[in-house]
């Protein structure tokens, strides 16, 4: 959407405070660990704008509480599953030869959005180092969260997901739909049906870059509307408006547990 068009659809600009106070009506609480799923665009015209936006979050959550975005980064993933676009088949050998290792401190991220983006940047930030579904965490449980990020399996327990799900974090979906819900991918790694595929990234490995293969969950979002659907039915979850933005707020355990038995029940009843 043009930025025209967001100022026609915004009454009135969105500043660090009315996020502020719109973040505290929909129940983000001061030292809560809150993982962020985000469109910029959604909010309506901010000013600002994505630097106020994290600003607005980190001011609610306050010093004891943890900031957290995925970091993701598609770009170090295997060029031979490119579709969105593809490269040449002759080109593939060459980008395993060729790409970067992935680091943590300047690799972008890809498909983010803005406000995942420089939230990598911003002072005190602190990233995991995974290839492809790497975190980004800014507050007092940043390093525990991000540290030991296993390549595989990338979204489990041992994950930044799997952290904050022991830490009872809380998952706001900021102008976006479940369809960009990372917790439902720590759902499905599980389930003991789930299957598998060979994936690789560019990595620094005993100090060299090389072409690291290795086997992770087929993870799949194909489904991820359907649970949300059904989560909202079953659970109390938390709507409100922040700027232009339908937003979702809910307690991460609940939506990890509820999407595994969902996805037990019917993506793998009848397999």
């Amino acid at each position: 959407m043009s930025e025209e068009k967001i100022i026609n659809k915004t009454r009135e600009p969105n500043t660090i405070n009315t996020i502020y106070q719109d973040l505290m009506r929909l129940g983000i609480d001061n030292s809560d660990i809150l993982l962020v799923h985000s469109s910029l665009s959604k909010l309506g015209w901010v000013c600002g704008g994505a630097q106020t936006i994290i600003t607005a979050l980190m001011n609610v959550v306050g010093s004891n509480g943890t900031l957290v975005m995925p970091a993701h980064s598609g770009e170090w993933s295997d060029p031979s599953q490119w579709s969105n676009p593809p490269v040449p088949k002759e080109w593939i050998q060459t980008i395993y030869d060729n790409m970067p290792a992935f680091d943590p401190d300047i690799s972008p991220t890809r498909g983010m959005g803005r406000i995942a983006e420089l939230f990598r940047t911003f002072p005190g930030t602190v990233r995991s180092n995974h290839p492809h579904v790497s975190f980004s965490a800014n507050g007092r449980d940043a390093m525990h969260i991000i540290e030991n990020h296993p390549l595989t399996p990338q979204l489990g327990m041992d994950s930044p997901l799997g952290k904050m799900y022991n830490l009872k974090a809380k998952v706001l979906l900021l102008g976006v739909e479940y369809n960009s819900c990372t917790s439902f991918h720590l759902s499905e790694s599980l389930i003991d049906e789930m299957p598998k595929e060979r994936i690789g990234a560019a990595i620094f490995e005993n100090g060299e870059r090389c072409w690291k293969w290795f086997e992770d969950y087929e993870y799949d979002t194909e489904d991820f509307m359907l649970i949300g659907e059904d989560f909202e039915n079953n659970f109390n979850i938390q709507k409100g408006m922040v700027g232009n933005a339908e937003c979702t707020l809910f307690d991460m355990k609940d939506g990890v547990d509820f999407a595994k038995a969902w996805l037990i029940n019917h993506r793998f009843a009848a397999r």
